[in-house]
């Protein structure tokens, strides 16, 4: 480990924090200047008028950062690091021009979608993409081909995305999500000696600990599109971080699971199941009078604790049991909540 390492550590989360923390004062600004707030109404339950520009934040503050950090003294073992934060930057550069747009328009959700596929494009042209898989029962590393790298590593990309945007529906919720996660891939990749590498989490560790400040209930502003954007990024560093799959299926669990009951219950009731509506596991505990912070909370530990797990072993056996435990508890607490909020709604007159 070189002596440079743990000051550029420090370098790169003291510009990751406060160039977030500075820049949400300036989408604050330009939210209201140009009429780019959430009104009360639809899935939210907020009152007043909230700024939803926190995508500036938290893309410039990490890319700003993460151009920075190619500059800092450290060791760089991969040929292709610059391509692939070209990739990094450039699929995020695009998901962030793109929101601003949505964030304004409000474009429908097949458009959101074709954008997030551009984006993950992007990355994969520039070798953000999933090259071999980890066998969880027998430990055999499994090279794939071109023409399943691609299509896998497309759905993997454009599922964290839309796992993220949907999962932002209450103050600090999903900001404290990605904070666990980029914690997790830090750790990971400093362990693996990962040094170039593990600066990318840091920055994003700093960028999303600025913005929470403002985020956390009572909400100052939103992320936006910005949540969209924070799924390519965290999404992108899973791969670029040498296939952090496991860790990021287990911190990331049970945001998942409940996209996939989600869209099976929209697909069920023949609706689009790309368009957000309050059937969310976190806004069904809103509607039964969870106090946001204390949801935000029980997320962030339960997605912590699961997370966790990858890091106490290196067992893929017993990840895969740890991530079968959880999808047992996540659906059984789905249906629990399920079966309570509709004896709520049936008891109001």
């Amino acid at each position: 480990m070189t002596a440079a390492y743990y000051p550029s550590l420090i370098v790169v989360f003291i510009i990751a924090l406060v160039s977030s923390i500075l820049l949400v004062g300036v989408a604050r600004w330009l939210s209201v200047r140009f009429d780019m707030v959430a009104r009360p109404g639809g899935r939210r339950t907020h009152s007043g008028l909230i700024p939803k520009l926190g995508v500036i934040p938290l893309w410039g503050s990490f890319t700003l950062t993460a151009i920075i950090a190619q500059f800092l003294p450290v060791e760089r073992t991969d040929p292709n690091e610059v391509i692939r934060l070209v990739g990094l930057i450039g699929g995020g550069t695009f998901i962030f021009l793109f929101g601003i747009m949505d964030d304004k328009y409000d474009l429908p959700s097949w458009l959101q979608f074709v954008g997030q596929t551009i984006a993950a494009l992007i990355g994969i042209a520039c070798l953000v993409f999933i090259e071999r898989l980890n066998n969880p029962l027998t430990g055999e590393t499994v090279v794939w081909p071109f023409f399943i790298t691609l299509p896998v590593t497309l759905f993997w990309l454009v599922l964290m995305m839309n796992t993220v945007n949907f999962l932002d529906g209450s103050d600090g919720l999903s900001g404290g999500v990605i904070l666990i996660a980029a914690v997790l891939l830090f750790i990971h990749t400093a362990k693996e000696m990962q040094h170039s590498v593990s600066l990318l989490p840091m920055a994003l560790i700093g960028t999303m600990l600025g913005f929470l400040i403002f985020n956390w209930h009572p909400a100052k502003i939103f992320m936006g599109s910005g949540a969209v954007y924070m799924g390519y990024v965290i999404g992108a560093l899973s791969i670029i971080g040498g296939a952090k799959m496991a860790t990021i299926l287990l911190v990331m669990g049970l945001p998942l699971l409940d996209v996939a009951w989600q869209v099976a219950r929209r697909l069920r009731e023949g609706r689009n199941p790309l368009k957000g509506d309050r059937g969310h596991i976190h806004f069904r505990l809103i509607d039964l009078h969870v106090p946001p912070q204390w949801l935000a909370l029980g997320y962030h530990a339960f997605c912590a604790a699961f997370g966790l797990l990858a890091l106490i072993t290196t067992s893929r056996q017993f990840k895969f049991v740890a991530l079968v435990v959880m999808i047992v508890l996540v659906m059984i607490g789905f249906a629990f909540v399920d079966r309570r909020a509709h004896v709520v709604k049936a008891d109001q007159p």
